[in-house]
Parts: C-alpha cells; sequence; structure tokens
C-alpha cells in the first residue's frame, strides 16, 4: 500500500509538468495552422535526435539557465517576486569580467576572487530592492523592474568609459588566458566542450536543496513563505528574512554569466547573452521551485530553444514560434498545476472517506468479562 502511495504521489508530481508541455504544443500546432505553416514539419524538427555538438550547447545553456531558475526560485520560496534576476546577473558579471581582465591575481585565484566578487555585487544589487521593502514597504515587483533599467544603463554607461572596441563589439579586455577555465569534454564525437564552470550549476543545486530542507534558515524561509504573520507569531524575524533572501537570491544571480565569461566569450561586451534572468523566473515556475523541477525545467527549455535554429531551415518556420512555445508552457503551467493540486485533493478526501466509513473490527470478548 505504501509503495502504491508512492507511486501515486509521483505520478502527481509528474502530472502538471507533463500536462502543461503538451498543452503549449497543442496550442503552438493550432497557432502554426491558423498562420499556414507546416505542423508536420515543426513536430519533425522539434522532436529530431540532437546531433552531439547540440547536446553539448543543450547542456551548458541548461547550466546557465538552472542557475537563473535557483535564483528566482529562492525569492519565489519567501513568497517574493525577484523579477531583477537580469539586472543583477549583468551588473554581478561586469564586475567579475572588468576585475578578472586586470590579471592582478594568478590565474586561479584570479577565477575565485572573480567568483567572490560577482556573488558580493550581486547580492548587493539585489539588496537594494530587499532593503526598500522592509524599511519603506516598496514592492520587490516594482523595485526590481527599475533596478533591471538602471543596472542595464549602468553597465552601458560604465562599458563605454572602461571598454575597447574589437570590430562592431564594444567590450571589456580579455581576461589572461591563465584565467581562462578550460572546458569538459563529455562526448568525444562532439567538437565542443561541456563549459568548466557549468560545475557551479550542480554545486548550486546541491546547496540550495540542503539549505531548503536542511537548515534552520530554510525552514523559516519555508514557513515565512508559507505564511508571514504564522512566522512572526512563532518568534522569525520576518524583515530579516527578506533582506537575507533578497541576498541569497542576488549571489546566485551573480554566478549565471560566469560559465560562458571564463569558458567562452572571455570578456563582458555588448553582445553578451541577454534574457537569462527572465528565462530563469519560467524555469522556476515551471519547476515548482524544487532542485530537481528547475533542472527538468532549464533542460526543456534549452533543448527548444536549441532546435529552433533547425526550424527555419529544415521545417520553413521561424525559430521564434518556440518562444511562443515557452510562453505557453508557463501559462500552461500555473493551470496543470491547480488542475492537479484539485484531483489530489479529492483523492484524499475520497481515501479518507473510505477509512472512515470502514467497520471497526470485531473485539473478542473473554469469558471474565462476560
Amino acid at each position: 500500500m505504501g509503495n502504491l502511495l508512492n507511486l501515486r504521489r509521483i505520478g502527481l508530481a509528474l502530472a502538471a509538468p507533463v500536462l502543461a508541455v503538451v498543452a503549449a504544443l497543442l496550442i503552438t500546432c493550432v497557432i502554426l495552422l491558423v498562420a499556414g505553416n507546416p505542423v508536420s514539419g515543426f513536430l519533425t524538427t522539434i522532436f529530431t535526435v540532437p546531433a552531439d555538438r547540440n547536446i553539448v550547447n543543450i547542456l551548458n545553456n541548461a547550466s546557465i539557465l538552472y542557475l537563473s531558475g535557483l535564483a528566482a526560485a529562492i525569492g519565489f520560496r519567501m513568497n517574493l517576486f525577484n523579477i531583477g534576476v537580469e539586472g543583477q546577473y549583468r551588473t554581478a558579471v561586469f564586475a567579475a569580467a572588468a576585475f578578472a581582465a586586470q590579471g592582478w591575481l594568478p590565474g586561479p585565484i584570479n577565477v575565485v576572487v572573480s567568483i567572490v566578487l560577482a556573488m558580493v555585487v550581486g547580492a548587493a544589487w539585489a539588496g537594494i530592492a530587499g532593503l526598500l521593502k522592509v524599511t519603506r514597504g516598496v514592492s520587490e515587483v516594482i523595485s526590481t523592474i527599475m533596478l533591471n533599467a538602471i543596472a542595464l544603463s549602468l553597465t552601458a554607461y560604465l562599458l563605454r568609459k572602461v571598454g575597447v572596441v574589437t570590430g562592431n563589439n564594444l567590450s571589456t579586455k580579455d581576461i589572461p588566458q591563465d584565467s581562462w577555465v578550460s572546458g569538459i569534454r563529455i562526448l568525444p564525437s562532439a567538437p565542443n566542450e561541456l563549459l568548466g564552470l557549468a560545475l557551479l550549476a550542480v554545486i548550486g543545486g546541491v546547496a540550495y536543496a540542503v539549505l531548503l530542507n536542511r537548515s534552520r534558515f530554510g525552514f523559516q524561509l519555508r514557513a515565512t513563505g508559507t505564511s508571514a504573520s504564522a512566522a512572526v507569531a512563532s518568534g522569525i524575524d520576518v524583515r530579516r528574512m527578506v533582506v537575507v533572501s533578497m541576498l541569497i537570491s542576488g549571489a546566485i544571480a551573480g554566478l549565471i554569466g560566469l560559465p560562458l565569461l571564463f569558458g567562452n566569450s572571455h570578456n563582458y561586451g555588448s553582445t553578451f547573452q541577454t534574457g537569462i534572468g527572465f528565462a530563469g523566473i519560467a524555469v522556476a515556475l515551471l519547476g515548482r521551485n524544487h532542485p530537481i523541477g528547475i533542472a527538468f525545467g532549464a533542460l526543456l527549455f534549452s533543448y527548444l530553444t536549441e532546435q529552433s535554429s533547425l526550424l527555419e531551415i529544415k521545417a520553413g518556420v521561424s525559430n521564434d514560434i518556440v518562444s511562443i512555445t515557452q510562453g505557453v508552457i508557463v501559462l500552461s503551467v500555473v493551470i496543470a498545476y491547480e488542475v492537479v493540486r484539485r484531483y489530489r485533493t479529492a483523492l484524499e478526501q475520497r481515501r479518507v472517506a473510505a477509512e472512515l466509513n470502514t467497520p471497526a473490527p470485531a473485539v473478542a470478548t473473554s469469558e471474565a468479562t462476560r
């Protein structure tokens, strides 16, 4: 009976994201039909088995999306909507790139100090929103939106001050070669490698799981996110929890751009990858803020993005349709989780009702009690 209940629980946990993905694909197909595009070509291309080099690309992008998802999930578990991950990531990676390019420290130490610096800058940028919330009552949604815009303008301004022009790209100076982080060859037949600092995603996921489920802070975080009034009644300092949660969220956001910085681009410039912070919010929602669920969401979004590059070539469909699919997944997952929640509640109610209606076993009486 216990095994059956565990299997049912696992099935219900998987049902919501699967329903969301199926619904998103169906809606995408309807959009393609209305637009007069070939549905069969879209599905065939999307579900084509990726080549080895594409698999490595999927893992690289998924590791970056995973870090972004973790940064957003910390806030969500605290019932905070940190949509400033994009700005926190931008300021952090710029600071790390500008510092590392100076080459003041030996290679490995330069990398480690740059990682710490990126986390500090990301935490400080997120901490502004946390302080505004607890001291002035400013919604973190509004403040992080504004901080995103400020971060974009600030990094662009500083880049013009310290950057160098190479062709059409304005960027910081290149990081010294002894500070480059070598990739990891995971598929011998693939010409590309897994980014060395993609391992930060693994470390971050383990740390997130331990923090949430094996620490006092994690318990207080979940308790406050569930009911702030109950947390206050139990003696939890909610204002402190808000600030610390935003600091941790920003620190994780500071790691997002480092795998690309030290493993691929070696500088921060006007062409550095953008939009990762906003994608991380969708990944966290799809993964229900669970470390394994976020990994599933990151892999799915990375897979769709990688396969989209083939759509225009093989199916004659604009790769923008994948952005629509990803957006519909986010909308569908909210509905799917609610449907599954109601179904789980109905099952639990029926189980309890069945147990209450079960007649009690007869109790034998001895001769002495008659």
